[in-house]
């Protein structure tokens, strides 16, 4: 730890009221979160690892139905979906070192993941699957190739970082995942590029 992506967990929460006013809620997400919530038994339980201020992403998956556990690294926004959505679990963490001792039938790290180092990156893999049940989903965002990316975000740097494809295959694949869905850059996803994979029974 100690690199670029430490970073964003103090930038997350000095903007977090910012962050939680302009983030979008039109939920243009919808069509793969289908795609994941068709793989999950309904009332199944789902982990959220970066969940933010829980809209729209866990607001969308507790309205079908699903009991979530929501992990951030911001106070403020962790704060945020306790006093939205109380009847559910709400954990300030960092997913580096996520250890909740329990498993899940989904889990879920959304336009988070890709703030972590390579390095980092490549650890969260057994992570995933020591909350993953036999079966469970993990879908994730990503860059579209290998490298480093730096954004901005009110005036502060926001880093990014992605693998290639063959290198997320194959960490999936010792972390006993299956690819289900790969698409790089989704048009109809705001450009996205997402992995569906499934833990294998």
């Amino acid at each position: 730890m100690g690199g670029d992506d430490d970073k964003i967990t103090g930038l997350y929460e000095r903007h977090a009221l910012s962050f939680d006013r302009e983030r979008g809620r039109s939920l243009f997400e919808r069509p793969w979160l289908d795609r994941f919530t068709a793989l999950i038994r309904p009332q199944g339980t789902i982990l959220d690892i970066g969940c933010g201020m829980g809209e729209p992403i866990s607001a969308a998956l507790i309205a079908d139905g699903f009991r979530l556990t929501g992990i951030d690294s911001s106070q403020t926004l962790i704060d945020l979906c306790r006093k939205r959505f109380a009847e559910h679990s709400w954990i300030v963490s960092d997913m580096r070192t996520l250890a909740l001792a329990r498993t899940f039938d989904g889990i879920i790290a959304w336009h988070s993941f890709f703030h972590l180092d390579p390095d980092s990156q490549r650890r969260m893999f057994p992570i995933f699957a020591a909350h993953a049940r036999p079966g469970a989903p993990l879908m994730f965002t990503a860059g579209p190739s290998h490298g480093v990316a730096i954004g901005e975000y009110h005036g502060e740097p926001l880093y990014h970082a992605s693998l290639d494809a063959e290198e997320y295959r194959s960490l999936l694949a010792e972390c006993g995942f299956e690819v289900v869905s790969h698409v790089v850059e989704d048009p109809d996803c705001g450009g996205a590029t997402v992995w569906l994979a499934r833990r294998r029974a």
